[in-house]
C-alpha cells in the first residue's frame, strides 16, 4: 500500500469529489472510501461521519472488499455477520451498508467505496449499483495514477542516485589507478582498449586517446608486436588470463622491458564485460636477471673446463709413472661423469640447453649411461617414474651410477654383448626407490663379489651425501641393488 502514498491522498482531498457524489447517489447520509489493513481500516475520504478510521474487526469493508460486485446489507441488526457489531448496536447505528471493492491491477483488493445509513433498506435500484462500482474503479483509477507518478519520481531518484554511485565509483577508481605505479588499461569485451591511466601517457609520452582501440600494439618494440597480439587474442577468445613480457617504447625513444598482465571481469552469467590489465616496468630486473645468467653460465663453463683440466693432468701424470696407468684411468672416468653430471644441471644458454629437463633424474641418467651404448634404451632401459633433481643431487647421483655401470662392464652384465640393465624408479609417499637390475651376464659366483674402492663410494654417494641406504642381492643372473633415498634429498624444491 505505501506504493500509493495513501496518507498523501487523504491529506491533499484526491477521493472527497467521489464520496459526496456516492452519498448523493445513493441518497444515504454517510459515503467513505475505505483501506481496510492487517489490523484496521482507515478513511482516504468520508461525509456524514466524524470517524477516520475503525478496527479491522467491525469493517464492514473487510467483508465487502472480499467478493468481485457491490455487497449490500439492508439491515445489519439481522445479519449475523454485523449483528452485534459496535457500529451497528452504537454510534452510529448503521443498519443499511453497500459497499463496491477497491482493486488493484494486480488483482488484490485494497478496501470499498460504501455508503451507510442509520435505516434499513431494501437496497440499492440497478442504477445506484452501477454508479458505486463505477465510482470504485474511479478511485482506483486515481490511486493508480498517483502510484505510477509516484514510482516514476523513484525510479528518476533511484536513477539519479545509480549515476551519482556510479560517477563517485568512476572518481575513486581513476584516483587509485592514477596514484598506482603500474599503468592500468581497461577494455570492452571484444578487446577495444577504451581506457588508461595517468601512469600510461607518463611513461609512453603520447597525446590522450591515441593509443585507444587497437594503437597500443605500435608502442611495442618491432620484434614483439605479432607476439603481443597472438598472446592478446588467445586470451580474448578464451577467457584466459593474459601475461606476456615485451619491449614498450619509453617517451625517450628507448624501449624498455615491461610485464603486461589482464583479466577478465565476468557477470552472473559468467560472460565478460572488461578486460583490466596492468602494465609493470620490469626492465631493470630483466636486465640483472640476464646478467646474472651470463656470470652463471660463465662460471659452469670455467667448472666444466676444470673437469678437462684435472682430466688432462691425470692423464700426464699417468704417462710418467706407467704403473699408476690402470688407477688413473679409474679416476679420469669418474671425473668425466661427474662433468657429464655438471653440465647436465648447470645453467645453459638457449642453445647449449639440452633437450631433456634439467631437473630430470631420469635424464640425467640417460647422460650419464651414454657411453655404455650407442643409443638410449639399448644396453640400459630405464622405467617407472621421473624424480626433480638439482645441482646437489646430481654429484653423488653421477658417481653412484658411474661406479655400478663400471662394475657392470668390467664383471657384469654390460661386459657382456647380450647383458642388460635396468633401472626402475619408484616414489612412494615421502620415499624414492632406485632398483638396478643387471640380467645377460656371466653367472655370478656369490663368493665372488667385486668390492674395493668402488663400492665404498656407492657406499659414500648413497648414506652421506643423499641420506639414503643400498641393499645388494646377488642372483645368478646379475647383480640386483636397491637404492633408498628420502625424496627431498634430491632437489631442494622437495624440501620447501
Amino acid at each position: 500500500m505505501a506504493l500509493y502514498d495513501l496518507a498523501g491522498a487523504r491529506d491533499e482531498g484526491l477521493l472527497d469529489d467521489l464520496v459526496t457524489f456516492a452519498a448523493e447517489l445513493c441518497a444515504t447520509p454517510t459515503a467513505v472510501v475505505s483501506v481496510v489493513e492487517t489490523e484496521a481500516q482507515v478513511f482516504l475520504s468520508r461525509t456524514g461521519t466524524d470517524l477516520e478510521g475503525t478496527p479491522r474487526s467491525q469493517s464492514f469493508c473487510a467483508h465487502a472488499m472480499q467478493g468481485a460486485r457491490t455487497m449490500e446489507v439492508p439491515d445489519a441488526t439481522q445479519d449475523a455477520r454485523f449483528a452485534d457489531n459496535p457500529l451497528v448496536t452504537g454510534t452510529p447505528h448503521i443498519r443499511f451498508y453497500a459497499g463496491a471493492p477497491l482493486t488493484t491491477r494486480e488483482g488484490i483488493s485494497l478496501g470499498a467505496i460504501c455508503v451507510l445509513d442509520a435505516a434499513p433498506r431494501d437496497g440499492l435500484t440497478p442504477f445506484q449499483t452501477r454508479g458505486l462500482e463505477i465510482l470504485a474503479t474511479t478511485a482506483m483509477a486515481r490511486l493508480e495514477t498517483r502510484r505510477a507518478a509516484r514510482e516514476q519520481r523513484e525510479q528518476r531518484k533511484s536513477a539519479a542516485r545509480a549515476r551519482a554511485a556510479l560517477a563517485d565509483s568512476e572518481m575513486r577508481f581513476r584516483t587509485l589507478a592514477d596514484t598506482m605505479p603500474q599503468m592500468v588499461w581497461s577494455t570492452l569485451p571484444d578487446g577495444f582498449h577504451d581506457y588508461y591511466n595517468a601512469r600510461w601517457y607518463e611513461f609512453t609520452g603520447v597525446p590522450s586517446g591515441t593509443t585507444d582501440g587497437a594503437g597500443w600494439n605500435n608502442m611495442f618494440h618491432p620484434e614483439d608486436q605479432e607476439r603481443a597480439w597472438q598472446v592478446w587474442r588467445q586470451s580474448l577468445s578464451t577467457g584466459e588470463p593474459y601475461q606476456i613480457e615485451y619491449r614498450l617504447r619509453h617517451f625517450d625513444g628507448t624501449y624498455r622491458w615491461v610485464l603486461g598482465r589482464a583479466l577478465p571481469i565476468r557477470d552472473d552469467a559468467g560472460q565478460i564485460t572488461r578486460w583490466f590489465g596492468t602494465c609493470t616496468d620490469i626492465h631493470e630486473q630483466k636486465l640483472a636477471l640476464e646478467e646474472r645468467e651470463i656470470i652463471s653460465q660463465e662460471l659452469s663453463h670455467r667448472i666444466k673446463n676444470i673437469f678437462a683440466v684435472i682430466g688432462g693432468l691425470i692423464q700426464v701424470a699417468a704417462r710418467a709413472h706407467p704403473s699408476l696407468a690402470p688407477l688413473a684411468s679409474d679416476l679420469r672416468q669418474r671425473i668425466a661423469a661427474l662433468g657429464r653430471a655438471h653440465d647436465f644441471v648447470r645453467p645453459h644458454s638457449p642453445r647449449s640447453r639440452p633437450s631433456v629437463h634439467q631437473d630430470s633424474l631420469r635424464g640425467l641418467l640417460d647422460e650419464l649411461l651414454a657411453p655404455y651404448q650407442s643409443r638410449p634404451g639399448e644396453r640400459v632401459t630405464i622405467t617407472g617414474a621421473d624424480v626433480h633433481v638439482d645441482d646437489r643431487a646430481a654429484t653423488p647421483l653421477a658417481l653412484l651410477f658411474h661406479e655400478l655401470a663400471t662394475n657392470a662392464s668390467k664383471y657384469g652384465a654390460l661386459s657382456n654383448p647380450e647383458g642388460q640393465v635396468i633401472i626402475d624408479i619408484d616414489t612412494r609417499g615421502t620415499q624414492s626407490h632406485i632398483r638396478w637390475q643387471e640380467r645377460g651376464g656371466p653367472r655370478v659366483d656369490a663368493e665372488a663379489k667385486p668390492e674395493g674402492f668402488g663400492s665404498q663410494l656407492i657406499e659414500l654417494s648413497a648414506v652421506r651425501q643423499l641420506g639414503g641406504t643400498i641393499s645388494r642381492n646377488w642372483p645368478v643372473e646379475g647383480l640386483e641393488l636397491l637404492l633408498e633415498v628420502p625424496t627431498a634429498s634430491f632437489s631442494r624444491a622437495h624440501r620447501s
